[in-house]
């Protein structure tokens, strides 16, 4: 399957989050166009529907904890557990930012009774940073 019920990815990965997560790089290679950008959270579907949260300063676990939940308030009261993601700039070594948000989605998951991950994406790279699953390209292009 690939997605395990703890929250993170695990090989061998769904083929439909693999599609789902290179179109989170691609969107985030070809719309992100500024050189420098600060990390922003995203929660519902590449390609599809998602809302963004861009991290301006340094917030505390507790603030991250509260913005995940709202962020995914309205799809779970829905029924739908949607992905999330944060984007970043550099490359697919783990910076400080993935583990602080990923703490913050396991927090959040567990105040409202679900096993969440946390991808971190790059312009050229996807990783899980519980897992340490990852996928990169070179050069990312439409197919």
């Amino acid at each position: 399957m690939g997605y395990d019920g703890r929250g993170g990815l695990r090989e061998p990965v769904d083929r439909l989050v693999l599609q789902l997560l290179r179109r989170a790089v691609l969107d985030h290679a070809v719309l992100e166009q500024r050189r420098c950008y600060p990390p922003a959270l995203h929660v519902g579907v590449p390609g599809v529907r998602s809302r963004r949260f861009e991290v301006e300063e340094e917030l505390d676990h507790a603030i991250r904890t509260d913005i995940v939940e709202a962020m995914l308030r309205p799809a779970v009261g829905k029924g739908v557990v949607p992905l999330l993601w944060l984007t970043r700039r550099g490359d697919a070594a783990p910076h400080d930012v993935d583990g602080r948000w990923s703490t913050a989605v396991q927090a959040a998951g567990g105040e409202l009774g679900l096993a969440l991950g946390l991808v971190v994406v790059t312009r050229r790279s996807w990783h899980d940073p519980r897992t340490g699953v990852c996928r990169t390209w070179k050069r990312i292009r439409a197919r």
